[in-house]
């Protein structure tokens, strides 16, 4: 599974949120299904580090805008920066503000689509998928193993 951010990202800190995905989905595995469900609701209104990227740059380029027309055009510099960290992004799959933001705990889409792939296979949406019994934590690796594999074949949702 192919992911520019998680590959530029600190692989103890990847593994830090892999291990609070793990633990997430492990709360789940004896769940009922309306608690699950509202965890994937929840997930499906969590911002990625692409919404919070965008939104970032958005808000400090109006400042700097703003600034440089009411106080010192000067100001401006904010407003040609931010735009070349976003260009950096889109080209590399990093910028600047990324290891601050995935410090913070923002995940991947990826990220946030396999542990809610990972919680509809613990639903039963996928019966042939069912994970099986054992212990919560074994459940809930079986789960996400099985979402990733669903994901890398194009059909997480």
């Amino acid at each position: 599974m192919e992911d520019r951010v998680r590959d530029a990202t600190d692989s103890e800190l990847n593994a830090k949120l892999d291990a609070e995905r793990l633990r997430r989905v492990a709360s789940a595995v004896d769940q009922p299904a309306e608690v699950i469900t509202a965890r994937i609701d929840e997930l499906d209104r969590t911002w990625d580090v692409e919404r919070v990227l965008e939104a970032n740059a958005s808000t400090l380029m109006l400042i700097g805008v703003t600034l440089g027309r009411l106080h010192s055009r000067r100001w401006l510099w904010l407003a040609t920066v931010v735009p070349a960290f976003l260009l950096q992004h889109a080209i590399q799959g990093w910028c600047p503000p990324l290891p601050l933001i995935r410090r913070f705990g923002v995940r991947t889409r990826t990220e946030i689509d396999v542990e809610r792939t990972a919680l509809k296979v613990l639903r039963g949406d996928f019966k042939p998928l069912r994970a099986d019994g054992g212990d919560s934590e074994r459940s809930a690796q079986l789960a996400i193993d099985m979402a990733e594999r669903r994901h890398a074949q194009g059909s997480d949702r």
